[in-house]
């Protein structure tokens, strides 16, 4: 009972913020983690600190590149693809954020493109909320498709632990990349199908009216300045760096050192090194740095990320036991119900490696076929149920058109409809390619 009340608290914070709307969701989220430690004794976990930093390194970044017209680069190579199959943006952009997360082997990559990818769409006339919505879930569903997750990782030990040793890496891989990758290619193309035109959307035309957001502004074909191509250059330079340091963890080992640096750390640093760079060869005005869109952007999700993701990370800890002991109990009465269990425990858990090393273990012991337990491996990727993920409150909140929301019943957001696609299509992708191949 007192679970339940302290998750009702949970969501009237994230209620009231969407009420609110902007930085109000960080402030509610800080009430919300406040009144369940005085009133219920939560004790607060460590605020998202890596996500907020990276989100802080990417903008800044972002914000260097606009200033001296790099953005307006990558706008005009996208807007070549988008002006020839204009409705493709919202496909487009959930497949590179795939191949991002299955390089790099976290979903933190996706931080790196959502600025452009709203730029594009915002600015092609097509609605964000398809492009960004899309691309923050598949970020997160490319990770059981990637060999250097950590969930890959805690899937491998379990199989091993278990006597079935031979299932590994190869055949995990067989099933899910290509299940992940169909997940994300069918979902986003189907959400093309739904949501209304910016020209039919009367809450954004209101909002554009009182001057709230920037009309879609036309791709200009003026002359850049030889700063925009450099900042572009370095720009592409620093994911390389980042998708190389995650496919080759030998690469993150420092001299004199055993233990290779974590992909949060390399991704802040090398974005934070990129931003140098393009300040030492590209000279941006550090006033138009400061004062540029992109950052204004960036404050409102860490405003989010921030009290939001902290308060739901404290809820989840001071409850872990009761909801392991519930997700026990269904699995036993009905181990089909496993895919569901995963499902729901990751959106919970917010993160798919703690739900694979959590959760995972009870279908060995249910005896579920382990080839079946690795089609419902892309379950785990339901971060996106509660609106509470870093990815999907960073595309909030750069989605300066307002399209990309939280609805006010908070579970009526911009990510349920993709996120439930893509999982759901890769499950049962996976499934097929078991049945057809395997067994």
């Amino acid at each position: 009972m007192i679970t339940l009340i302290e998750l009702l608290i949970v969501f009237g914070a994230i209620f009231m913020g969407v009420r609110h709307g902007s930085l109000a969701l960080g402030f509610w989220g800080g009430l919300g983690l406040v009144v369940l430690g005085v009133c219920f004794g939560v004790f607060p976990t460590a605020p998202p600190i890596d996500v907020m930093l990276i989100i802080l390194a990417v903008c800044m970044r972002a914000a260097c590149m606009e200033a001296v017209g790099g953005l307006d680069i990558l706008v005009r190579i996208a807007a070549r693809i988008i002006r020839a199959k204009p409705k493709m943006v919202g496909v487009i952009a959930p497949v590179v954020s795939f191949f991002l997360t299955f390089f790099a082997g976290t979903g933190n990559a996706v931080y790196a493109i959502l600025p452009v990818v709203y730029e594009v769409s915002y600015n092609a006339g097509v609605r964000p909320e398809k492009a960004m919505a899309g691309t923050a879930v598949a970020g997160q569903v490319g990770i059981t498709a990637s060999p250097i997750a950590a969930a890959m990782a805690a899937m491998i030990g379990l199989f091993a632990q278990n006597n079935h040793g031979d299932i590994g890496l190869g055949s995990i891989l067989m099933i899910t990349f290509p299940a992940c990758l169909i997940g994300v290619v069918l979902g986003s193309a189907i959400c093309l199908l739904f949501g209304k035109g910016l020209d039919d959307d009367p809450e954004y035309q209101a909002r554009l009216k009182a001057g709230l957001v920037l009309p879609p502004q036309p791709i200009s074909n003026h002359k850049l300045p030889p700063q925009a191509l450099w900042s572009v250059l370095i720009f592409l330079g620093a994911i390389v760096v980042i998708v190389a340091a995650g496919f080759f963890p030998e690469l993150r080992v420092l001299p004199g050192q055993t233990k290779g640096v974590g992909m949060a750390l390399v991704i802040e640093a090398v974005m934070l090194a990129a931003g140098a760079l393009m300040m030492l060869f590209c000279k941006p005005d550090v006033k138009k740095v400061v004062k540029s869109p992109v950052m204004e952007a960036a404050v409102v999700s860490l405003g989010c990320v921030f009290g939001v993701a902290w308060m739901a990370d404290s809820f989840i800890a001071a409850n872990k036991e009761v909801f392991l002991q519930v997700a026990g109990q269904l699995a036993q009465t009905a181990p089909w119900l496993f895919s569901f269990i995963l499902a729901g425990m990751s959106a919970l858990l917010a993160s798919q490696g703690a739900t694979t090393r959590a959760i995972m273990p009870l279908g060995f012991v249910l005896g579920i076929n382990p080839w079946y337990l690795i089609a419902m491996f892309p379950a785990v990727n339901c971060l996106f149920i509660l609106p509470t993920s870093g990815p999907a409150l960073a595309a909030v909140g750069m989605d300066r058109s307002g399209t990309t929301y939280i609805g006010k019943y908070v579970l009526n957001h911009s990510f349920q409809l993709p996120g439930i696609l893509m999982v759901a299509i890769a499950v049962l992708s996976a499934f097929a390619i078991v049945q057809l191949f395997v067994i």
